[in-house]
């Protein structure tokens, strides 16, 4: 549940990111590649911002990682922390000029990616969905060969909590404007909480 739960919190991040930007992500960095490809011989500043928003997810990424090596079984706890402070840091920004807002997003989306880790590396993208979709297809092959038959739910809906947290961060946009950053702190601030409630992860055998 945590991982829908984060799922809906990147979304809604993303498409704040998108409507202040117009185009660019601050968590799907392959929208940003391609943008960053397509503008490099342009006479604009996308390309210059679309490489800005892929270093500050790098970065937060490079955060998260470290938080999660110290924390060792307390890494979910940790790595929220750290996505909670980045996206406080985003909401003081929101009256800043520049850039400096949406990098602390990015670096944010970045960094919640290493909730959910297996032998040190991702298990679940919380921020990017083209995993869960092939997964989700595959499941559905599989069920039509006779494999489990809810195989590709989860997956499924890893995608619809993503595409509901999208629509939420729409609407408030439309009234808040980027205040409604400080919407999204409260709910990293609820899922932080929950996942204390989870507790640490298992102790790993001698």
């Amino acid at each position: 549940m945590l991982a829908y739960g984060l799922a809906a919190l990147a979304g809604m991040v993303d498409a704040l990111g998108l409507l202040k930007l117009g185009g660019l992500f601050v968590s799907f960095m392959s929208g940003n590649s391609t943008r960053l490809a397509v503008t490099l011989t342009a006479r604009n500043d996308i390309a210059i911002r679309a490489a800005g928003l892929i270093g500050a997810f790098l970065c937060g990424v490079v955060m998260g990682a470290l938080a999660a090596a110290v924390a060792g079984r307390w890494r979910k706890q940790a790595v929220l922390a750290l996505t909670l402070a980045l996206l406080l840091l985003s909401a003081c920004l929101t009256m800043v000029p520049g850039m400096a807002l949406t990098l602390a997003m990015a670096a944010a989306m970045g960094a919640v990616n290493n909730v959910f880790q297996r032998n040190g590396e991702v298990s679940i993208g919380v921020t990017y969905m083209t995993g869960a979709l092939v997964k989700a297809g595959q499941a559905i092959a599989a069920t039509l060969t006779g494999g489990p038959r809810w195989g590709w739910l989860p997956h499924l809906l890893l995608w619809c909590s993503l595409i509901a947290g999208a629509v939420a961060g729409t609407a408030l946009f439309a009234s808040l404007q980027l205040g409604a950053l400080w919407l999204a702190c409260a709910w990293c601030l609820a899922l932080l909480a929950w996942s204390f409630r989870i507790g640490p992860l298992p102790q790993s055998p001698a």
